[in-house]
């Protein structure tokens, strides 16, 4: 399928990692999940990733995530990309996520290294072609080994970006002498998957990010890739230097857990986290006020 965005990135530049609403008892919220998805999009964002870490993949079931994608591809499509993550350590199961995502209306996959077995990088490029290989999407690799406990070495990244529908590379490797090699040799598309470094990933090749703080600061975000573009990179260096404060209030604790405060405290909550994740306590959310408007962002 033919994509309305620009080769050089796939995807768009600003995707945001999405977090998954819920209601006050836990249920999905698909009401809310559309609203949001809507907003981000209106915000400035090219592209939205569901069923990723930040969307609490782990503690949702198969027919949630389809329901979620549908519910996000009918609030957005055809006005961003919409990737579902489908990475799992089983790989039957993932092919089966991307198939569900392919028939949903998804147009790209997230697939995350497989985590615990920690297989030998033959068996991740296996992995990852069987999973490409059970739809016509466009793949987003994610390299996250803080997460994952396995690397994806430089090798694997040259080999997989040979492959038509290996199109781009989440990276949170945060080896910014890795990514510089990576995209020198194979011109793959990297994807900032570690906000505090958007910036100096930016200036070495990368074409966007895949972004938690942009729940937040779309708008800024936007502003920063466009003032770097047109070569005013102090512009740019100010944002991102601004933007340190946003990082910090979200990441102190677990991404997810303190989005979900965060977009509480600007007036669109999106309900609870799901256990084994628990709330932000009060003191916690104190101190992320005090981050969040030390970065800008208006509270409600």
């Amino acid at each position: 399928m033919a994509q309305p965005f620009a080769t050089s990135a796939p995807f768009g530049r600003v995707l945001t990692a999405m977090v998954t609403p819920f209601t006050a008892d836990g249920a999905l919220d698909l009401d809310r999940a559309a609203s949001l998805a809507a907003s981000l999009v209106a915000q400035g964002n090219d592209g939205l990733v569901v069923s990723g870490t930040t969307g609490e993949s782990p503690t949702t079931s198969d027919a949630e995530k389809a329901e979620l994608l549908r519910a996000v591809v009918d609030a957005v499509g055809g006005r961003a990309h919409v990737l579902a993550g489908v990475g799992t350590s089983d790989t039957r199961h993932s092919t089966e996520l991307a198939r569900t995502a392919e028939k949903a209306g998804a147009t790209g996959l997230l697939v995350v290294t497989p985590y615990y077995s920690r297989p030998p990088q033959a068996g991740v490029v296996a992995h990852t072609l069987a999973v490409a290989r059970a739809t016509a999407l466009p793949v987003m690799l994610y390299d996250i080994p803080a997460r994952t406990g396995l690397a994806l070495t430089h090798e694997t990244l040259v080999e997989l970006a040979q492959d038509p529908q290996v199109v781009a590379v989440k990276d949170a490797k945060d080896d910014l002498g890795a990514t510089s090699r990576l995209i020198a040799e194979t011109g793959m598309a990297v994807y900032s998957g570690t906000d505090p470094l958007n910036l100096p990933l930016l200036a070495i090749g990368a074409v966007g990010t895949v972004s938690v703080i942009s729940h937040l600061v779309t708008p800024q975000l936007v502003e920063m890739y466009d003032a770097f573009a047109a070569g005013d990179v102090v512009r740019a260096r100010d944002l991102h230097l601004q933007l340190q404060s946003v990082c910090t209030g979200l990441f102190r604790n677990q991404g997810v857990i303190l989005t979900k405060a965060a977009l509480a405290l600007l007036g669109a909550p999106v309900g609870p986290v799901r256990l084994p994740l628990v709330e932000a306590t009060e003191q916690e959310i104190a101190v992320l006020t005090l981050d969040l408007t030390a970065g800008g962002v208006a509270l409600a």
